[in-house]
């Protein structure tokens, strides 16, 4: 290990081991690093315990470790840790008489499922698949369990499931052994995320308890991944009122996957009697199946407009029969301008609990089935992964100033209290920034918000350095949350204020804000920066504004690039991370094809001018701002030539600059001492120009 690496372990020791009573000190990218986080909450299915994961940070492996932890909803015990295996401990799923938990553990040396009782004894491993298991799902009445496996779609014909998986695992083998490593290709999505397509798709299995038949894939020729990649999860799956079914999201596009956002529900019988049948013919985004208590409803959320991955989620409600019979489309949410997510029942089936992003945060609201009326429960912060428990709701929520806790209150959201107590300790040797809203008129006058985060050691008599923190997406939002790689704390506790604007284009502020930046990437947003940067020095008088230096990734990355050529004497310094060069490069390196043909109007060769706009390599003649430059290898959204030809250009051009590259990470940096270095190198930045020797 580096020397460097000991010294932060040392350090990480020592932070630990401050009493309570020693003088909070500013918050640091190592406390940020360091926080445990709560993960995957699940209310039993009698509304008294939560079981939940816990993640924590391994500095000395340079990974996190995570353990099942259980609590009592009426807070009369303490937090209780399920597991402490060193091994891989996720997705718990109760079983159906609430007496203990299906999860997934690498024990066994894969992925597999296993069981734990909850009074005690031992887990037991339940599953012995040849293949990873993935996207675990428990049935109502607890005789089957629902779970993913990545097989070739050739080898899964449905007759022999067997048969299929040894088919996998044997092309798998020959694949490592052969002496040749090409592969051939003849469709688009070759890669995605951070890997590179091997032809498998992650197919929906079903096993029947206690029994020794093998596992049915329900999906079996289906050339399609359920749940999508790469951020889906066990949300997309749920099994029917009945048991005998199962309602799944999957987006089946042959070819034309990368340029599509069809994602349909489907239907599949868990004995794997017939193929998938397409329950939903929205040419857009359908997603989140959920069905009423009495089984008489299917819900989910869903988009309007094709190829746009940014349109707002409608609540759709559909009567359901046994077989996979639905009736026609019934939109709760047709007149609501804000986009659903997470929705979850009451128990009597008459009101929809979920959250939305609005304003600059994420509430939690409660709809009536019956009149579609709106109301907010929870109005503050990041509300996370809401269920009903009895007569209370269980959820997350996080803000500027604390990672996520797990909270309940009851159905009317007056008594809330809060069940966990996670990194307490941590939190109470920091200090952190306060932080406030404020709104402006920009781009036509329209009504734009921000947050300011005041430095750590604030004093109103002292001009404080600003980072200006542009947000990605661009369809995204600073919301007041507790960000794990853009946190406005390190950044108070290193004695800057943060300011952070959602400009045209963000989202939680209704859909034509959000939609307002299609075609106009340097226009409204670069105007909302500019009249909110002004807006916060003239109200925030201890804002120094002749020391401020500008921040963004993915499309805050392309901000930056965009404002060195078209903002370029306001800052000190920019910091790019992930940013976009070349608007027509980029569309043909990328993979997602949908998103820039739905922002650009088309395809650099269908309509050329709409990447050619707001290009930022066409302003580089003007770039004169010291620049940061980071990007990771493994970023197929935005590829790591991006980050090289800025960096180029800035060379090229005598600028100040430097490049931190990193092989091993993707469009996040998500290793613990790589955030650490990422942290250690802005900030190192940011004091170079601003507070520095700027000949230095």
């Amino acid at each position: 290990m580096e020397p460097r690496s000991l010294l932060r372990l040392a350090l990480a020791g020592l932070l630990l081991a401050a009493t309570a009573t020693a003088e909070p000190r500013p918050f640091t990218a190592e406390d940020l690093v360091m926080m445990d986080r709560i993960e995957d909450p699940q209310v039993s299915p009698d509304g008294r315990w939560v079981a939940y994961v816990l993640r924590t940070t391994d500095l000395e492996s340079n990974g996190a470790k995570r353990d099942l932890w259980l609590l009592d909803v009426a807070g009369r015990d303490a937090p209780r840790q399920l597991t402490t295996n060193p091994a891989l401990e996720i997705v718990p799923r109760w079983a159906a008489d609430g007496r203990g938990l299906y999860f997934l553990s690498t024990r066994s040396g894969s992925l597999q499922v296993w069981y734990l009782p909850i009074d005690g004894g031992e887990a037991k491993q339940v599953t012995h698949q040849p293949l990873d298991v993935g996207n675990l799902v428990v049935s109502a009445d607890g005789e089957h369990l629902a779970f993913t496996m990545e097989v070739f779609v050739d080898c899964s014909s449905g007759e022999d499931d067997g048969a299929a998986l040894a088919c996998t695992t044997d092309r798998l083998r020959e694949r490592e052994q052969a002496p040749t490593t090409g592969r051939v290709y003849d469709s688009l999505f070759v890669r995605h995320w951070d890997t590179w397509k091997d032809g498998r798709r992650s197919h929906l299995f079903v096993l029947k308890l206690g029994s020794d038949a093998p596992a049915v894939d329900v999906t079996a020729g289906f050339n399609a991944d359920v749940p999508a990649k790469p951020f889906g999860d066990s949300s997309e799956i749920a099994f029917t009122p009945d048991g005998k079914g199962l309602v799944f999201g999957a987006r089946d596009a042959g070819a034309g996957e990368p340029w599509s956002t069809d994602f349909n529900l489907w239907y599949a019988p868990i004995d794997g009697s017939s193929p998938p049948r397409a329950l939903t013919d929205n040419p857009a985004w359908d997603a989140q199946p959920r069905f009423s208590p009495d089984g008489s409803t299917l819900a989910y959320i869903a988009m309007e407009r094709a190829t746009f991955e940014a349109d707002r989620f409608r609540v759709v409600l559909r009567s359901w029969q046994s077989g996979g019979q639905v009736g026609p489309p019934r939109i709760l949410t047709e007149d609501w301008d804000r986009s659903a997510g997470s929705p979850t029942f009451s128990a009597d089936g008459k009101k929809i609990y979920l959250t939305a992003a609005d304003t600059g945060n994420v509430p939690l609201f409660v709809i009536d089935v019956a009149s579609g009326k709106v109301d907010k429960l929870v109005a503050e912060g990041h509300v996370r992964s809401p269920s009903v428990a009895g007569e209370r709701l269980v959820f997350g929520l996080d803000h500027l100033r604390s990672p996520v806790q797990l909270y309940s209150t009851d159905l009317a959201g007056g008594d809330r209290r809060q069940l966990t107590r996670v990194n307490e300790a941590r939190l109470a040797e920091v200090q952190m920034g306060e932080y406030e809203q404020f709104s402006f008129a920009g781009w036509n006058g329209e009504t734009v918000y921000g947050y300011v985060v005041r430095p750590a050691d604030f004093d109103p008599e002292v001009p404080a350095p600003v980072a200006f923190l542009i947000h990605g997406g661009p369809q995204g939002s600073f919301d007041n949350d507790f960000h794990y790689r853009w946190n406005p704390q390190v950044y108070a506790g290193a004695g800057y204020a943060a300011v952070m604007v959602d400009f045209h284009g963000s989202t939680g502020y209704g859909q034509a804000f959000t939609d307002s930046i299609r075609g106009d990437w340097g226009g409204k947003p670069l105007e909302d920066l500019q009249k909110g940067l002004a807006a916060a020095l003239e109200r925030y008088s201890w804002l120094d504004g002749d020391r401020v230096c500008a921040l963004g990734a993915s499309y805050g990355g392309y901000m930056i690039n965009w404002i060195a050529g078209n903002w370029p004497e306001r800052f000190h310094c920019l910091v790019n991370h992930d940013g976009l060069f070349d608007l027509r490069s980029m569309y043909f390196s990328t993979e997602e094809l949908w998103f820039p043909e739905w922002e650009f109007h088309g395809s650099p060769f269908t309509n050329p001018e709409g990447y050619q706009r707001h290009n930022p390599v066409d302003f580089v003649d003007r770039w004169q701002t010291p620049m940061l430059v980071i990007h990771g290898e493994r970023d197929y959204r935005v590829v790591v030539t991006q980050g090289l030809a800025t960096f180029t250009a800035l060379q090229r051009r005598g600028i100040p600059s430097k490049l931190l590259y990193y092989p091993d990470e993707n469009h996040w940096v998500l290793k613990p001492q790589n955030s650490i270095q990422w942290h250690d190198t802005v900030l190192a930045w940011l004091e170079r120009w601003i507070d520095g020797d700027e000949d230095g």
